[in-house]
């Protein structure tokens, strides 16, 4: 089999990174092993314009959010699905100092950040003394539909195998590569923690941390896409259910979902909601994240037909569709990387036996 690309992964890089390619007429086989607790898979699929306790704008946000909502729409038409939601998010202040932040930094960024007309309308839903704020526009993405949904495309196309990919079995040339019965041109890792062991890639400096979140049904909360925030998050999904979370834990002996995390956020849940819930659920998962918390896009500065693009860390649902197509781009026209998320920023370290 000949193809001009081998995607390895298909989380949200591995999809949007088939996307375009299909966009540039490129041939392409993804290599996937349907792990159901990887990050993309457990994410709530937020894109936040601001971040932190400072409430500072995230990075590159207005030109990321401007193509985020092109690339959903866009990619939502191909599959005939409905991913993206254009929302805001409630803000509850946990402390008059938090509260004296916001209405301080809305007076410098008032893109993003406004108060209500009305404080004390969630009364009846949540417990909360200092008010609230809101952060809009925000986007909700429809994550788990996303997936499936291409998931089921590639593999009617005979696009998709299902398999643990093996690292042993990448033969390397000038031309290209090899594995298996599959000669390609070029071979992209977009497959998240497995590339922290990648021999090509292993000493890019990741910082993986672990994320855990729980799925709890409750009634009365109305289920408008709004997202509401109090220290963890409240992220809608159907029927009542309710995404919780997250925690970013930087150490941690196993990706297994931890007691701790649940008794903790329990507790946060019975102090906030004014409503009864049940928890249905408890996942984790660790992100790929990364020390200078930048993307790793491009290819490897020894070996041009072996690229990545991974370690988008909380902010793949808005990293992943920009520098998808930004990789493409690079492939077909010679159109440099950005250089903040270009690997060869790395060429010494990669370069190391």
């Amino acid at each position: 089999m000949k193809v001009n690309m081998l995607v390895i992964g298909q989380g949200i890089c591995g999809t949007f990174l088939s996307h375009y390619l299909e966009k540039a007429g490129l041939s392409f086989l993804v290599i996937d092993d349907a792990r159901p607790q990887s990050a993309s898979r457990t994410a709530a699929g937020v894109i936040n314009p601001v971040t932190g306790r400072r409430l500072v704008k995230t990075w590159m946000i207005e030109e990321l959010m401007d193509f985020a909502r092109k690339a959903y729409e866009e990619i939502g038409i191909k599959l005939g699905i409905q991913c993206l939601t254009e929302t805001s998010i409630v803000d509850f202040f946990p402390t008059p100092r938090m509260r004296l932040t916001f209405l301080e930094r809305q007076k410098e960024e008032s893109t993003f950040l406004a108060m209500p007309v009305d404080e004390k309308d969630h009364l009846q839903n949540f417990h909360y003394e200092f008010g609230y704020g809101l952060i809009k526009p925000a986007l909700l993405i429809d994550l788990s539909s996303l997936l499936n949904a291409f998931r089921k495309k590639l593999s009617a196309a005979g696009q998709l195998m299902e398999s643990i990919f093996e690292i042993n079995a990448l033969k390397l040339s000038e031309n290209g590569i090899k594995y298996q019965d599959i000669d390609a041109e070029w071979i992209i890792f977009c497959d998240g923690t497995t590339s922290f062991t990648n021999p090509e890639f292993r000493n890019l400096p990741f910082a993986p941390n672990k994320g855990e979140v729980l799925i709890i049904e409750t009634e009365g909360i109305p289920m408008t896409k709004t997202i509401y925030k109090k220290g963890i998050s409240l992220v809608p999904l159907e029927n009542n259910l309710f995404w919780v979370g997250s925690s970013y834990d930087w150490e941690f002996k196993n990706e297994a979902p931890d007691r701790i995390f649940r008794e903790r956020t329990e507790l946060l849940l019975l102090d906030w909601l004014k409503r009864p819930f049940t928890i249905l659920d408890h996942r984790a998962a660790v992100r790929p994240a990364t020390l200078e918390r930048r993307p790793f896009v491009g290819f490897h500065p020894l070996y041009e037909h072996v690229g990545i693009l991974n370690g988008m860390g909380t902010k793949g649902c808005s990293l992943a569709p920009y520098f998808s197509n930004q990789l493409v781009e690079n492939i077909v026209t010679q159109k440099p990387v950005l250089p903040e998320a270009d690997i060869r920023r790395f060429s010494k370290i990669l370069s190391r036996p």
